[in-house]
This record gives C-alpha cells, sequence and structure tokens, in this order.
C-alpha cells in the first residue's frame, strides 16, 4: 500500500513540477515513479528493527511535526536572505567565512540528507560534504567567525524540528 501511496505522491509532484495533467504527463510520471521507489527502496522504505521504532517513527505525529519544521527552514532562509542582503548591500562587513565542522550525532542517512538541503536552503549556508570517518557535516557559513555557535543552530534546529520529522 505504502508503495502505491509513494508513486501516487511522487506522479502528483511530477505533473505539478511539468503543470500538466495530460495522461501521457501521468503515464510518465508513474513509469518514472515506479523506478525511482524501485531503485531506492531500501532508502525510501528503510527496514526497522522493533528496537528501533520510536515515537518520532509514529506517522501521523512526524506529518504533525512536519509543519513546525517547514516554518523553521521558512524562518532560516528569511534569517539567512537578510544576512546576506546585509553583506551584499555594504551594510554588514564579511567578516570570515569558511567550513565548519558539524558532528553528525544520532541523524541517520535520510537525517544528513534532510539536514544538508535545509541548510542549503537558506542563503549563507551550504552544505558541502560528509566526513563519515570524523562522524561530521561540513558546512560552508558566510559567517564563520564562531564556530560553536554554527554548531549549536544546526544541533538546535536538529534537536527541536528536524529529529521528530526525518530523524
Amino acid at each position: 500500500m505504502r508503495y502505491i501511496l509513494s508513486v501516487i505522491g511522487l506522479t502528483t509532484i511530477f505533473c505539478f513540477t511539468l503543470a500538466s495533467f495530460h495522461p501521457w504527463d501521468i503515464v510518465i510520471g508513474i513509469l518514472l515513479s515506479g523506478a525511482v521507489i524501485a531503485l531506492f527502496h531500501s532508502i525510501v522504505f528503510p527496514s526497522a528493527k522493533p528496537a528501533d521504532l520510536s515515537v518520532s517513527h509514529v506517522p501521523l505525529k512526524r506529518i504533525i511535526m512536519a509543519f513546525p519544521m517547514g516554518f523553521a527552514i521558512i524562518w532560516e532562509i528569511t534569517k539567512g536572505t537578510w544576512q546576506v542582503l546585509l553583506i551584499v548591500l555594504g551594510i554588514r562587513r564579511l567578516y570570515s567565512p569558511g567550513i565548519v565542522a558539524v558532528p553528525i550525532g544520532d541523524r541517520t542517512e535520510t537525517g544528513i540528507a534532510v539536514s544538508g538541503i535545509a541548510t542549503t536552503l537558506s542563503p549563507g549556508t551550504v552544505f558541502v560534504d560528509v566526513d563519515w570517518e570524523h562522524g561530521q557535516m561540513l558546512i560552508h557559513a558566510i559567517d564563520a567567525t564562531n564556530p560553536e555557535a554554527v554548531r549549536a543552530a544546526h544541533q538546535h534546529f536538529y534537536d527541536r524540528f528536524q529529529r521528530h520529522v526525518f530523524p
């Protein structure tokens, strides 16, 4: 059932992206969605051991908590846009851009991917890479004068919003 719902969801997104619900576009969307789900089945539907199931895996709670996470991402985008705007207009100086290593902590692979997307959506920060050996995400920040503050901000976002939706 979740396979069918996933294909329907991805096909709908595909059609909205094309801005077309022509029957052939729907057929192509179904084929592409089916292929994506088939190829990435283990990522889309990770098998969870009973010990791994926690409250954050309850689908309804994840859906509900997605709204605060979405608003938090919008807020981060707004703050980042303002910060970059002030620098571009010359109102604030560009002090020390650089790469900050943020610990992965207990993020799953999906959680790391979502953290990377959320980070890159906000102007002023870009997800660069994952250092698996050292358990760190590398993030370029436009203001890395205080790396601890950058780490704390990313950890706060994860603990407060993301953990409940994409652990």
